[in-house]
């Protein structure tokens, strides 16, 4: 997500609003319940095949519930979610679904990963393009940034014709991805506005340490 970071490079105001967690967090914590399904749905028991969740497991020493992997990590992972990020169950029964979907067998995950990687590179990248400046708002205007992302996510799924052929390209591969991953507009949408809040408090705290290096 480096791209976004490159969005955020004015210094923050003091009086902004602190917000949890980092972008490499968030989105190992997404990869961790998704590795939780999987496991679940096809039985998985070698923690090697998946690695977030493994370590996820080890380093909170989380005890295997019922002689089934996933089961006690996906739970456990879910609460952090909802509590430090806000997500509701709406956005886990999506992330089930498509798991369910996607993955018939283990041979599934890899692409399912690979397919995901891409969709959100594609949908950053636009992002990134299509609203710049409100990116950059102060974090007391949460309400705001929201409301554009809202706006801008459902352009993209839903607009037909754009004037530069890159973009057009990358909003139909994103259109493609999110129907083929069965995730929604709405899910998209706070998928989204969670990883821009993490970048900016990364970038935020990039700052910081710059001025301490340069003092």
């Amino acid at each position: 997500m480096s791209f976004l970071s490159k969005l955020f490079k004015k210094n923050t105001p003091a009086e902004e609003e602190p917000v949890k967690g980092s972008v490499e967090e968030f989105v190992s914590l997404i990869r961790v319940y998704y590795q939780g399904a999987m496991a679940m749905n096809l039985g998985i028991t070698n923690l090697n095949i998946l690695p977030d969740l493994a370590l996820f497991k080890r380093m909170l020493k989380i005890p295997t519930q019922n002689n089934r992997l996933g089961v006690a990590e996906k739970a456990r992972v879910r609460k952090v979610l909802m509590q430090d990020y806000g997500l509701q169950d709406y956005f886990f029964k999506e992330m089930d679904a498509s798991v369910k979907k996607c993955c018939r067998t283990q041979n599934d995950i890899k692409s399912y990963f690979f397919m995901f990687a891409g969709f959100s590179n594609d949908l950053f990248s636009l992002l990134g393009n299509l609203m710049q400046w409100k990116f950059r708002l102060a974090m007391i205007f949460k309400k705001l940034i929201y409301g554009q992302t809202v706006k801008t996510v459902h352009e993209i799924l839903t607009r037909s014709e754009w004037t530069d052929v890159s973009v057009q390209k990358a909003a139909w591969s994103v259109r493609k991805a999110a129907e083929h991953l069965g995730y929604s507009e709405k899910w998209i949408t706070d998928f989204v506005y969670n990883v821009v809040l993490m970048a900016r408090e990364d970038s935020k705290r990039q700052a910081k340490e710059g001025k301490k290096k340069d003092a």
